[in-house]
């Protein structure tokens, strides 16, 4: 078991501009690479900005010409704002580094976390984050005309065959209506130690995400925790519970190297 310490930086009135976020993350990685400090989690919610990582395209950018922020994580175009808790676990892991594992004791938490307030969430294979999966396809409302439902996997540059497997439910292709995102996940490692990591949309805004194609995902969409609980939620409430589960995920996990696989003679 590894110590993990949380830093509540600051939420509503005292959100945390995004650079002075990221600076705070750079200090705390070299202090992590370094020993000087334990596995750290910075919590707090950022006025309202544009990310983009560094697959996004010009195309998923707002049209509107509202600024974005390029930033060194994986991934593509998302928002921060308020509303949304965003979690930044900076950890030190064996290396070579698992990032699959490391993504999914992320979802493991945000998913733990929603069902203690009576919301079922899950992984959708392909793809990072946390989801609320759509109605079954034999549900959806009689539209009339030729419906065709193409897998949205053939075209998504997104789309991550590591991110498969019985943690993750079928892609939605003809089977569901579309799915939504309640949390994102964008990490990125260095020297062994992560930096950036999720946002939980709790009760923000969601017309933010209507300036983008978010994560670079065109056929799903975007939800949050007091949308699907049908009443209001506060980031207060929901602090503390996601707090239990990254401490119980992150600090129980067995963290092993990733495994190379030998080329065959």
């Amino acid at each position: 078991m590894s110590e993990l310490r949380f830093v509540r930086m600051g939420f509503g009135a005292d959100a945390v501009d995004y650079q002075e976020a990221w600076d705070e993350q750079r200090r705390v990685h070299a202090a992590r690479f370094a020993d000087e400090v334990p596995d750290t989690v910075l919590l707090l919610e950022h006025p309202p900005v544009y990310t983009a990582g560094r697959r996004t395209e010009d195309s998923e950018r707002p049209l509107d010409g509202t600024p974005v922020i390029d930033v060194d994580r994986g991934g593509k175009i998302t928002w921060h704002g308020p509303g949304q808790l965003v979690g930044y676990p900076i950890q030190k892991l064996p290396r070579p580094v698992d990032v699959v594992a490391h993504v999914r004791r992320l979802e493991e938490a945000i998913i733990r976390a929603c069902a203690e307030f009576g919301l079922e969430t899950t992984r959708v294979e392909g793809r990072s984050g946390v989801w609320v999966l759509g109605d079954p396809v034999e549900q959806r409302p009689a539209l009339g005309g030729l419906s065709l439902d193409f897998d949205p996997r053939l075209t998504d540059e997104e789309f991550d065959p590591r991110l498969n497997g019985p943690e993750y439910a079928p892609s939605n292709a003809g089977q569901r209506r579309e799915d939504r995102k309640i949390a994102a996940i964008g990490i990125r490692v260095a020297k062994g130690v992560t930096m950036h990591g999720f946002s939980f949309n709790v009760n923000p805004d969601n017309a933010w995400f209507d300036r983008i194609i978010p994560c670079g995902i065109r056929d799903a969409g975007v939800t949050s925790l007091a949308n699907e609980l049908g009443r209001d939620i506060t980031i207060d409430e929901v602090l503390p519970v996601v707090e239990k589960h990254l401490r119980d995920v992150l600090e129980n996990a067995e963290l092993k190297p990733r495994v190379i696989e030998k080329a065959s003679a």
